[in-house]
């Protein structure tokens, strides 16, 4: 994601120059200080925001999350939150355990109605 930032490297930027990096209105940037905790830019004396690059990488992963793969703010501020990204194996053993689960759900519903049967005889 670094890369997509100006190849001149500075410790600071101002909101406009993120602005132009990410392609993004201020106060788009703005707003999502409010909904992302991890989106905190520091201020200088005059109150002015000074983004680092770890805050662009933030904004440029959000960005990603909303307008790439159409998540929801609440789905991204949750993608953003967890530690552990889910990977296509951990995916698949949870969707065979699922589908375990649903056949002995399954078996279970049947052998209550027997016995529900059973019991008004």
């Amino acid at each position: 994601m670094a890369s997509n930032t100006q190849s001149i490297k500075k410790l600071y930027y101002s909101i406009g120059e993120v602005s132009k990096i990410t392609e993004l209105k201020p106060y788009v940037l703005r707003y999502w200080e409010t909904e992302f905790k991890e989106l905190r830019p520091s201020k200088n004396k005059a109150g002015n925001r000074t983004y680092r690059q770890k805050d662009i990488d933030i904004i440029l992963r959000i960005k990603d999350l909303l307008y790439n793969q159409k998540f929801t703010i609440e789905g991204a501020r949750r993608i953003l939150t967890d530690p552990e990204p889910v990977n296509a194996e951990h995916s698949e053993s949870s969707l065979l355990e699922n589908e375990s689960n649903a056949e002995l759900l399954t078996n279970i519903r049947r052998e209550l109605k027997s016995i529900l049967e059973e019991l008004k005889k």
